[in-house]
């Protein structure tokens, strides 16, 4: 039988505060479910108000209504790339061809493997933690996870064919990192978040692969803040790519769709 967690909820909250966590309440009841002793919810809360991602604690993360497993050191998905999901659907045609670059836990490719139905769909990372990850979220879609560089493991047979591209690539600049908030910057791989000088170094590269990649009339779809958006306007721009620009007010999130002529 497992024993009794305790019942004081308002102590645990009270905790959570203190250490800076926003949605105290509800942490504490997601900790209350995951634990099945006294013991374990003692751990539990001991790590995370050292700082360690809730999301890495149970082992999950809910995006687009969605439950994701995520592993210790894999990036966490946030809320706001939801964003990116309803942009790549909107401009995505029946069964299309998706691949889901930078994809850590696989998030992103099986929200859109919900929407879309692909015909083909893939994901790849060049964070073996990362792919180990999707793969099991993947498992049962249909769908194959690579372990690479952005376009570099993908079957060169799909070179012209895709009709989406989806990439959440890193976009904090380097010297930006040391502010992010510590659960963040000391338990998520470095490669998922620090996107170069100006934070657009990997984008650049995925805008400049998904021109040879894309099938005529196919769409690169990115996530990329606010700031960023007309100097990666102009990368995408230059490779021959026709961007366009959304963003969301309410999730604080920007994702830029760009088309292939054709």
């Amino acid at each position: 039988m497992t024993p009794a967690l305790p019942a004081d909820r308002s102590a645990l909250v009270s905790r959570l505060r203190a250490a800076g966590c926003v949605y105290a309440e509800d942490e504490a009841e997601l900790l209350l479910a995951a634990a099945e002793s006294p013991a374990v919810l003692a751990e539990l809360t001991d790590r995370r108000v050292a700082g360690e991602p809730l999301e890495h604690l149970l082992g999950w993360a809910e995006f687009c209504g969605l439950r994701i497993a995520v592993d210790a050191g894999v990036f966490v998905p946030r809320g706001r790339t939801a964003l990116l999901v309803e942009a790549a659907a909107t401009v995505t045609g029946a069964a299309p061809a998706v691949v889901d670059l930078c994809c850590g836990s696989g998030a992103t490719t099986v929200a859109l493997a919900r929407r879309l139905a692909p015909r083909w769909l893939a994901a790849a990372d060049i964070d073996p933690a990362a792919v180990a990850c999707a793969r099991r979220n993947l498992a049962g879609l249909a769908a194959e996870v690579f372990e690479g560089d952005l376009f570099a493991p993908l079957p060169p047979r799909w070179r012209g064919q895709l009709d989406l591209v989806v990439a959440n690539a890193p976009y904090v600049p380097t010297d930006a990192v040391a502010l992010m908030p510590a659960e963040a910057r000391l338990h998520e791989a470095p490669v998922a978040l620090d996107g170069g000088p100006d934070g657009l170094a990997v984008l650049r590269r995925v805008a400049a692969g998904a021109a040879g990649w894309l099938a005529p009339g196919g769409h690169l779809v990115v996530e990329v803040s606010l700031g960023q958006v007309d100097a990666l306007c102009a990368a995408l721009g230059a490779v021959g790519l026709e961007p366009n620009v959304r963003h969301d007010e309410d999730l604080d999130a920007t994702a830029l769709t760009a088309r292939r002529p054709g």
